[in-house]
């Protein structure tokens, strides 16, 4: 069973931008009109790879799925993780998420990161949100954010070990057409720490952010639109020296599946990226060249 598993993940990793596309294509014209034109955005779930600000009412219960690809740093990388999460909203503007995560790893002649075929559990995270100001009473909506994630597999390599780090996220986004488009900015910083159980070695890292998102509603159940970001990551927690840098870019798709269910999809492709003490166009040593990620999510 676990062979059939892993086999039918790697397949799935293996499919192209223009199969996500087609995927997209395809739902848009099965897809029944089941929102209203009328209604505004709520901007919780739209974006793949960034958040926006709307957190949920009070009592609302999620539960999701958030599988995410990473592919190409040399040789053959394919990494997948499966996040199963349930979200909560115990007051208003403040959401809580719980999540579990497991990774597939198929790796082969990468410099310096080992071989290895694996399925494991890799650890568990928390989600906590707190909007600061409501769009449709401010200028802009405004939340913070910060994810705290516990893990005993490296999400990159693999390697078994103790793995601690957070994602704190200020998050902006306003309707720059009512009801149209949105547009939204994340601002990342993200500190990292790794004790790595082969020779018990100790890694810390650092890495900051800016993402920049756009949706159009092309149907009343249907946005499309792209995401942009760029990342600096550095050596220590408190962003020493300078590592490497990259800029992701690519296309977003939010379907309002039913009343209570909904699916996103988003790939992001290296654009330029550049590793410290090197002159070239892609930086592959500290992120890979492909991102994709898939959420599905229902309200129970």
């Amino acid at each position: 069973m676990a062979n059939a598993v892993e086999a039918v993940v790697v397949f799935a990793m293996r499919l192209g931008a223009h199969t996500i596309w087609t995927a997209i294509a395809f739902g848009v014209a099965l897809a029944p009109a089941c929102v209203s034109a009328e209604e505004s955005f709520d901007t919780e779930h739209i974006f793949g790879f960034m958040i926006g600000t709307d957190v949920g009412n009070p009592g609302e219960r999620e539960f999701q799925t958030q599988t995410t690809g990473r592919f190409g740093k040399g040789g053959t990388y394919r990494a997948l993780q499966q996040e199963v999460e349930i979200e909560v909203v115990p007051l208003p503007n403040f959401r809580i998420e719980v999540g579990g995560t497991a990774t597939l790893h198929d790796i082969t002649g990468v410099p310096d990161i080992d071989d290895r075929r694996q399925f494991n559990f890799q650890g568990a995270s928390l989600d906590l949100r707190y909007r600061l100001l409501d769009r449709e009473r401010a200028p802009f909506g405004l939340t913070v954010a910060a994810e705290l994630h516990g893990d005993r597999i490296d999400e990159t390599s693999g390697a078994k070990g103790r793995m601690y780090g957070s994602e704190f996220t200020l998050a902006f986004d306003r309707e720059l057409v009512p009801n149209f488009v949105i547009g939204a900015l994340n601002l990342i910083y993200q500190p990292e720490w790794a004790r790595f159980e082969v020779a018990g070695l100790s890694e810390k890292s650092s890495t900051i952010g800016a993402a920049f998102g756009g949706l159009v509603r092309v149907r009343p159940n249907f946005l499309l639109g792209g995401e942009m970001r760029y990342f600096r990551q550095y050596e220590g927690i408190g962003l020493g020296e300078l590592s490497g840098q990259a800029l992701f870019v690519g296309p977003t798709a939010y379907f309002q599946l039913s009343e209570k269910s909904r699916l996103t999809l988003s790939w992001s492709m290296q654009a330029w990226g550049r590793p410290a003490g090197s002159g070239g166009n892609l930086d592959l040593v500290n992120f890979e060249r492909h991102q994709a990620r898939l959420v599905f999510g229902v309200n129970f």
